[in-house]
């Protein structure tokens, strides 16, 4: 019984649901809905979209909701699903633009990462196995559901994803506050395929990636204070770039 329970969790927010039963990745056992909403516009949206995927849908209370998730940002809907669907690092490292969270701690961060990261055309991320959270449902929370149509690998750690990505062919680039190639002039001719290395705000992107990567790159600032947001600076990046 214990290692049924492990795997499954109860995924919350409106749009993590929607985007969820879209992508179609993941085993959705049951949907919890608060019955005091189901009978507004969008909750008639989700409960066609559950009827038309055959899957079962409960009418409940806010404090079940709480209960199933262990968070009140639920947006009266708890989907009972399997765990994330993870792929292996072979998978993304196939792809001409591929994403690495190094000691990126903050689940927050890592959502909202990801959301640009998908929206911008990042669709293949590596996560080490240490460091970094994993995709848990506070994190998919925080992606707005971006997380269901990414492919992210989480079974190496972040030095040997970097070298993998060498030995494959991949130019590194890893963003850093102090880094001598301003991302203005990398975006000019952005090489391909290309390892982008996001770090965390407390320890940055760590040493050995930094010795092996290309190019280190800063983001151009005039302000009086000396950081961005992780977050933040990963969606400048991302934007600058994308794919054209």
């Amino acid at each position: 019984m214990a290692q049924k329970s492990a795997s499954i969790e109860f995924l919350y927010g409106l749009n993590p649901a929607f985007e969820c039963i879209r992508a179609g990745r993941r085993d959705i056992q049951e949907a919890f809905v608060n019955e005091k909403t189901a009978t507004s516009s969008r909750f008639r949206t989700l409960a066609r979209l559950l009827e038309e995927r055959g899957i079962k849908r409960t009418l409940t209370d806010k404090g079940r909701l709480h209960q199933l998730c262990g968070s009140s940002e639920h947006q009266n809907v708890v989907l009972k699903v399997s765990k994330y669907p993870y792929v292996s690092n072979e998978v993304c490292l196939t792809h001409d633009r591929v994403l690495l969270l190094d000691n990126v701690e903050d689940p927050h961060n890592v959502g909202a990462i990801l959301r640009s990261a998908e929206v911008f055309g990042f669709h293949h991320i590596l996560l080490p196995t240490k460091g970094v959270p994993e995709v848990y449902p506070s994190v998919s929370k925080v992606s707005a559901g971006a997380v269901e149509f990414l492919n992210i690998a989480r079974d190496c750690n972040a030095a040997t994803y970097c070298q993998k990505a060498i030995e494959a062919g991949y130019t590194v680039a890893a963003l850093e506050a102090k880094g001598n190639v301003e991302l203005d002039e990398f975006a000019k001719d952005v090489p391909t395929p290309l390892l982008l290395v996001i770090g965390g705000e407390d320890r940055g992107v760590g040493q050995f990636i930094l010795n092996n990567a290309s190019a280190v790159l800063a983001i151009p600032q005039s302000g009086k204070i000396n950081s961005l947001n992780a977050s933040v600076a990963a969606s400048l990046t991302l934007y600058a770039l994308r794919k054209s």
